[in-house]
């Protein structure tokens, strides 16, 4: 059996989102295992604030202010974290938003193309980026996080769940496109108990919660194996997979 534990020694990952929840998570999980991470969010003080934690356990950081959903910001942010840290081993398309909104009749244009920008064009336009310099460079792991919500939306979260089942959807075709050098892989997320479920209704999602098989939301770290399998070697069979990771979740998604 393919051992997990520091086959990243020296990778480089580049993760969105990685600066909360649980982008910040996998960002030190895979810090821990010997790889150097470039974490990249909007907020750049929330960016150095994770990259110290990383450089505390003795891996190197490069934090990144980028908002994913401009188009045009991707390709050199790309370039700086190469320039930075090296090939790019391994990338996490974490960042994502569900804003909130009165009712499906309210949903701007506004407010649905920022949902698609962030969950659906950015990880479709950085597939491309980094996926084809991951093939011309020898392969590599690509991770989508996505959501319960891409199969079950709530009618609070449509454009967010039409957005992650495009993401779905994108997984399988990178995964043909870049054939078998890169792979391809989704972490369908369940309800995570992280800093966004702070605004939850916690007694609504808590009776809810009795239909899941494990009877409560996910804490942070029960993302980290699933994000370990796909990123490490032990993973070198595995492409076009999808992987829900929601305690047997069967409500809508959050």
């Amino acid at each position: 059996m393919t051992e997990i534990s520091k086959q990243l020694a020296g990778k480089t990952v580049l993760i969105t989102g990685g600066s909360r929840g649980l982008g910040r998570t996998m960002a030190l999980a895979f810090a821990k295992e010997g790889a150097n991470i470039a974490i990249v969010s909007r907020k750049i003080e929330s960016c150095e604030s994770v990259a110290a934690e990383i450089r505390d356990i003795g891996t190197r950081a490069f934090p990144f202010a980028c908002h994913v959903g401009k188009w045009d910001q991707l390709e050199p942010m790309v370039n700086q974290v190469e320039s930075a840290l090296g090939k790019i081993d391994i990338l996490v398309n974490n960042a994502g938003m569900s804003p909130l909104y009165p009712s499906l009749e309210d949903v701007s244009e506004d407010l649905f193309d920022k949902v698609i920008a962030i969950n659906l064009k950015a990880p479709f336009r950085l597939m491309a980026l980094v996926g084809s310099r991951m093939k011309s460079s020898g392969g590599g792991s690509i991770i989508n996080v996505s959501s319960t919500a891409s199969e079950a939306p709530s009618p609070s979260s449509q454009p967010y769940g039409a957005a992650k089942a495009g993401l779905n959807a994108l997984t399988g075709a990178y995964a043909h496109a870049y054939g078998d050098t890169v792979r391809v892989n989704c972490i369908m997320a369940g309800p995570f108990l992280t800093d966004i479920s702070k605004a939850w209704d916690m007694p609504s999602f808590e009776q809810r919660a009795e239909r899941a098989a494990i009877k409560r939301g996910g804490n942070p770290e029960e993302i980290i194996g699933a994000a370990l399998y796909f990123a490490s070697e032990a993973s070198s069979y595995t492409t076009g997979a999808t992987l829900r990771v929601d305690g047997g979740w069967d409500g809508d998604g959050e």
